[in-house]
């Protein structure tokens, strides 16, 4: 039975904020969270792996749509923060032996200082100029890395980095790493929904509707800009940390301006100012890579060689890429987000037609 809203019967600030209000809501997250418990259990090791790699990006995903999306500050570094975050947990690990549950935090937080600097110019530019920016950062952190051999390792750029150890146990399996990659994918997106939530999240949203306005009623416009790029920044950071821990290295080629276009497109594609948005956007740019390399291996001899389709498989990624954003921007530019909202409101009066 469908539980609809026929009134506004809300009678606490409490009942008004909470983030589930309806019981369909309340058991749609625990049949979500029942899947996710029961899938690393019935699934094959290689989806595991996918899903774990969905996780990861869902992570870097909340924190920049916490920038673009909830503030309105455009920023094609994020990468560069997530290189950041991974270089200085790869280095704490390997050099002092510091375990997951310091060197995690340490690459967030260092991550976030690197942010709150870059972003010491959206004080006075905005827009494109303020993307340009963050584009000039993301070269710096990428030139200074490769070339700072105490950064980064030496001329290959790699730190090997040890599986985080949990309880006396290495994390070696898709299995184990599927449960530590997990809860930090729902920390951060409960974080992100209470933050947003809050008396700085509704002032990321001020700024981005209109920051003229926001400044009149009081709200300092330098000052939580700059906490908008230390947090995005902060979980940039994470996120690089648990790729780190998952591949066993850290490597700055994972961390170039194609993955900053990446997480651009998961936030555009899934929905710009929406946490759903971003974790729809994950799964999509996660999984179309898979989609049209089965695709082609199973039905690219049809019209290319075999030549043809390896050359031809990362070219159609980026063709899909930029076809799918400019097709999102111009029908639907509130992405995923927007299209789940409307088969959500369809059910809710269904079968009445308003």
């Amino acid at each position: 039975m469908f539980h609809r809203e026929s009134g506004y019967y809300k009678t606490s600030y409490a009942a008004d904020m909470a983030l589930y209000p309806l019981p369909v809501a309340r058991w749609t997250v625990a049949a979500i969270a029942l899947a996710m418990c029961i899938a690393p259990f019935v699934l094959h090791e290689y989806y595991v792996s996918i899903i774990n790699l969905i996780l990861v990006a869902t992570v870097g995903a909340l924190g920049l749509n916490i920038l673009v999306g909830y503030t309105g500050q455009i920023s094609i570094g994020h990468a560069a923060f997530m290189s950041v975050g991974a270089y200085t947990a790869a280095n704490l690990a390997v050099r002092l032996d510091l375990p997951f549950w310091l060197t995690l935090p340490a690459g967030g937080l260092m991550a976030a200082a690197i942010g709150a600097i870059v972003g010491i110019p959206s004080l006075r530019i905005k827009g494109l100029y303020l993307a340009i920016a963050t584009l000039a950062g993301q070269l710096i952190i990428e030139w200074t890395i490769n070339h700072v051999p105490w950064i980064s390792g030496g001329a290959q750029a790699s730190i090997e980095v040890p599986r985080p150890t949990l309880f006396g146990t290495q994390l070696k399996t898709q299995f184990q790493l599927y449960w530590f990659l997990l809860f930090f994918a729902v920390l951060a997106i409960v974080g992100t929904l209470n933050l947003v939530r809050s008396r700085i999240g509704r002032a990321f949203i001020a700024i981005r509707d209109q920051d003229i306005a926001a400044e009149i009623i009081g709200i300092n416009i330098f000052r939580y800009k700059l906490i908008a790029f230390a947090i995005s920044s902060f979980y940039a950071g994470v996120t690089g940390v648990l790729y780190t821990y998952y591949l066993g290295i850290a490597n700055y080629e994972q961390f170039q301006i194609v993955t900053s276009i990446d997480y651009l497109a998961m936030i555009i594609i899934g929905g710009l100012g929406s946490v759903l948005g971003s974790i729809l956007g994950a799964i999509f740019v996660t999984l179309l890579p898979i989609v049209i390399r089965l695709g082609m291996e199973n039905w690219g001899t049809l019209l290319f060689s075999a030549a043809d389709i390896n050359n031809l498989i990362p070219n159609l990624r980026l063709i899909l890429f930029g076809g799918l954003i400019i097709l999102f921007l111009v029908l639907e530019p509130e992405g995923l987000n927007r299209l789940w909202r409307n088969i959500r409101s369809y059910f809710r009066v269904w079968p009445f037609s308003y």
